[in-house]
């Protein structure tokens, strides 16, 4: 019962997912302080804010309303995701592909017999066909 509970945690996918919902969560709030305090005002220098805060380029519409494409949001949601994928790939990913490859060059899998060819299968298939002509 045990060695199925440690086979189970063991397998990448559950591992991968744990750690990705667990540092996913608790980075979120760092990198989004960092990109409010230094991202977001970079972006503001190129761009006015509107009176919601959005900032990024705005273009006036059909019926004379500005509208503001709000280009902070995007970055920031790019710059989270790619900050919190390099974290727990560095931290967590690969460190588990290390020890994933270090523990299957200590227990080598039995190589499978070579599959049976196309040609070897025909000749097969020709003798017990001959074989039930026969009997």
């Amino acid at each position: 019962m045990i060695q199925g509970f440690k086979e189970f945690i063991l397998k990448g996918n559950v591992i991968d997912l744990a750690v990705a919902v667990v540092i996913g969560g608790a980075f979120t709030a760092i990198v989004n302080a960092v990109v409010a305090s230094i991202i977001n005002p970079l972006v503001s220098l190129f761009f006015v804010a509107d009176a919601a805060g959005n900032f990024g380029p705005k273009i006036t519409g059909l019926y004379g309303q500005e509208v503001t494409f709000p280009l902070g949001d995007l970055i920031t949601a790019i710059i989270s995701f790619l900050a919190v994928a390099v974290v727990v790939y560095f931290a967590f990913v690969m460190p588990m592909n290390h020890y994933k490859a270090r523990r299957a060059a200590k227990n080598p899998v039995a190589e499978e017999a070579a599959a049976a060819t196309e040609s070897e299968l025909l000749a097969e298939i020709r003798d017990l066909l001959k074989a039930q002509r026969g009997a």
